[in-house]
């Protein structure tokens, strides 16, 4: 995707150092942060300085690669293995972190005792990993894009367009599909609190791409569903159960109820790299609670022009700060991955599913 019409992907390789967007200062500054060391890759992803499923697991996969470049032969499966605990340990939901680190670490492993061979395999690892990613994504975009006509009024949660994947996206990809082909959508870009990707993240990407959007309130989307203003609901995921139950950001479960009250279809987007099938239901998916300042303030720009956080509670007030829940299966349309729509069942799920 463009910035400025310059083309760029959410993270990728320099060598041993680890590129990336700077998320956190988007939509206010566009920023390249250079990260040289694991420590500092691992940093990226649990302080969210990148997010989203597949940003993530690309992340964690040059992550592997970096150690792989970085250790001495005297230590190299050693550190490859400790950067790999590392990095797991960042965040618990996100399958394509798991999936990646696995790739990259089998990728090396399979060259036996020999440390400049198994560099070169996870570097290389790294980057199928990578280009996979994309690719998975553009083709969900051109499955998911005949779902939406012209003048369809989409709904999304979240980000889970190209800053949330390598490129392309997921939930926003047929989107941007559909406008590349002559057709016209209009997005409702729920805000996401507490961290307003969807109003930072969505937003500022849609806004590059000339798609007409508006963004809501997180509680506004019920009464557009009811309205009859919403045509469907694309969304993203940051892990699928075997059975088809899915993970994605907090507030997306209350989106399908309604979504399914009003008689609204339902979509997840998601390559088939966020499939988990060790996973059995949504209920063993491990569901992140992060810091409860994330609840209590605010981060944005002021009239004065400073990137500043606000508290937004009362200074004695505690919160809770669920990062994920789970949509049961009985609530999903389908899931367009990239090789098309399956039903957010069993047998849908294990038709597509990576092993």
């Amino acid at each position: 995707m463009n910035v400025n019409g310059q083309p760029f992907r959410t993270v990728w390789m320099d060598g041993a150092t680890v590129r990336m967007i700077n998320q956190p200062l988007l939509p206010y500054r566009f920023e390249l942060v250079a990260l040289p060391t694991v420590a500092d890759t691992a940093a990226s992803i649990r302080d969210m300085v990148v997010r989203g499923a597949g940003a993530i697991g690309a992340t964690a996969a040059y992550g592997v690669a970096q150690a792989a470049q970085l250790a001495p032969d005297a230590t190299f499966f050693e550190d490859l293995a400790a950067a790999a605990r590392l990095i797991e340990s960042t965040r618990p939901t996100a399958q394509n972190l798991f999936y990646a680190v696995r790739h990259v670490l089998r990728a090396a492993e399979a060259e036996g005792d020999h440390p400049a061979r198994a560099r070169m395999a996870a570097v290389a690892a790294a980057e199928a990993l990578a280009d996979d990613d994309a690719a998975c994504c553009e083709a969900i975009g051109r499955h998911g894009a005949p779902l939406i006509g012209d003048q369809a009024r989409v709904n999304t949660h979240c980000n889970a367009g190209w800053l949330a994947f390598v490129d392309w996206g997921s939930a926003l990809s047929p989107i941007y599909a559909a406008k590349r082909e002559g057709r016209d959508p209009f997005v409702w870009v729920d805000e996401t609190r507490p961290r307003g990707q969807g109003s930072r993240l969505t937003a500022w990407e849609l806004a590059g791409e000339n798609v007409r959007h508006a963004v809501i309130a997180d509680n506004a989307t019920g009464h557009y569903l009811q309205r009859g203003q919403i045509d469907l609901v694309i969304v993203g995921s940051d892990r699928i159960a075997a059975n088809g139950d899915v993970a994605n950001k907090i507030g997306t479960y209350s989106s399908a109820v309604v979504a399914k009250a009003n008689g609204v279809p339902f979509y997840v987007a998601a390559p088939t790299t966020t499939i988990d099938p060790n996973c059995p239901t949504g209920a063993d998916i491990p569901i992140e609670e992060r810091d409860q300042d994330e609840v209590r303030f605010i981060w944005g720009w002021s009239d004065e022009g400073r990137f500043t956080r606000v508290r937004v509670t009362p200074e004695d007030s505690p919160a809770r700060n669920p990062a994920f829940d789970v949509t049961p299966a009985s609530l999903i349309a389908g899931i367009i991955t990239e090789k098309g729509i399956v039903p957010a069942s069993v047998e849908g799920i294990a038709s597509v599913a990576r092993r």
